[in-house]
């Protein structure tokens, strides 16, 4: 089944009936009136990965770069949803729709676009096709879009060391996968860095080719509650899209700190109840490196190519938008200090645990 929407004008809430809608099993869209080629009018294009808009994370990220364009370029928008359970040819089919209806570019938002990106871009070969989060697939017309994830970790490994009682911290992933294995690689060398003698407690909710773990809330609050209760971990980390908002959940329960990710989960609607459990959260600019691919191609010189988003571009970082973090004087200081010496090059943050 194909579904395929085209923005008229959605806010935060509609987000937050999203992630219920997406907590439940289902979601609605309705059709697209024209395309743009039938319209006239310039049209740019995203397909959601896994758990589709309403995440209060990294899809909603994307959406807001898609948003951002559409609002200062002027452009007409288009988004397309994940179905569950759903193969390469959905994904082939979706893409090729997008971009037989005249968008241009088409963004597939996570690696698991890469095998559709490599059959449908060469069919296109005047639209600009991008891929988040992934180097594998290449060609003239395809814009990878990645990010040192590790970096980022780092800063919240340093961040969750120096606010532990316990000494004992978690990390959760959604699916154990090389991009996920990149943020937990990060936060452990912060932490280890920061205090040695602390522990990191690792999991991930399910293995490939199962990918509910970037999906379901109740693993991610399982998986954090076991963290909390068991192992003694007074923060969690928690890398798994949506089901990272089940772990947020679980650690403001017990009165403990949680640190969102993708996106800065403070100032997420559907997460509001939580806010002030979210220590911090480990952004990805991935809404600014959405807008920049559809500039570049309203502008008429389409990017292509490895596009790296890193601290040393603002492209990854550590919110600050709780109160309570930014009274942390001294926490501040060591990540400031941890940051500046990333960008230096005096220390080299692992991309594998």
């Amino acid at each position: 089944m194909r579904r395929i929407t085209r923005i008229a004008t959605v806010g935060i809430a509609s987000a937050a009936l999203a992630l219920s809608a997406t907590a439940c099993g289902g979601k609605k869209s309705s059709d697209a009136s024209s395309s743009p080629s039938e319209s006239g009018q310039k049209s740019a294009a995203i397909a959601y990965d896994i758990g589709g808009r309403g995440d209060q994370s990294f899809n909603d990220a994307a959406y807001a770069g898609l948003k951002k364009a559409e609002t200062d370029l002027k452009i007409k928008t288009s988004e397309a949803e994940p179905t569950d359970g759903e193969g390469e040819a959905d994904k082939v089919q979706r893409l090729t729709e997008l971009a037989r209806k005249g968008n241009n570019p088409v963004i597939g938002v996570g690696f698991a676009y890469a095998p559709a990106i490599k059959k449908v871009a060469p069919k296109f070969p005047d639209t600009t096709f991008g891929i988040i989060d992934d180097t594998s697939v290449t060609g003239p017309n395809i814009a990878n879009l990645v990010f040192n994830e590790e970096q980022g970790s780092y800063l919240a490994g340093v961040a969750a060391a120096k606010v532990s009682k316990t000494g004992t911290v978690g990390f959760i992933g959604g699916v154990e996968v090389p991009l996920i294995k990149k943020f937990e690689a990060g936060f452990t060398q912060g932490v280890k860095d920061t205090n040695p003698n602390a522990k990191v407690l690792s999991a991930y909710l399910t293995q490939p080719p199962n990918f509910d773990g970037f999906a379901k809330p109740d693993l991610g609050k399982a998986a954090a509650q076991g963290q909390l209760d068991a192992g003694g971990a007074d923060v969690v980390y928690a890398a798994a899209g949506l089901a990272g908002s089940g772990a947020i959940e679980a650690a403001s329960a017990k009165g403990k700190w949680a640190i969102g990710v993708d996106s800065d989960q403070y100032n997420q609607a559907g997460l509001a109840k939580y806010k002030d459990s979210i220590l911090t959260s480990v952004t990805k600019d991935v809404e600014d490196s959405v807008f920049n691919l559809i500039k570049s191609v309203e502008d008429g010189k389409p990017t292509t190519g490895e596009i790296r988003y890193g601290l040393d571009k603002d492209g990854v970082g550590l919110a600050d938008s709780n109160p309570k973090y930014k009274e942390m004087a001294d926490v501040i200081a060591a990540v400031e200090k941890a940051k500046a010496d990333i960008i230096a090059k005096k220390i080299n943050v692992k991309t594998a645990p």
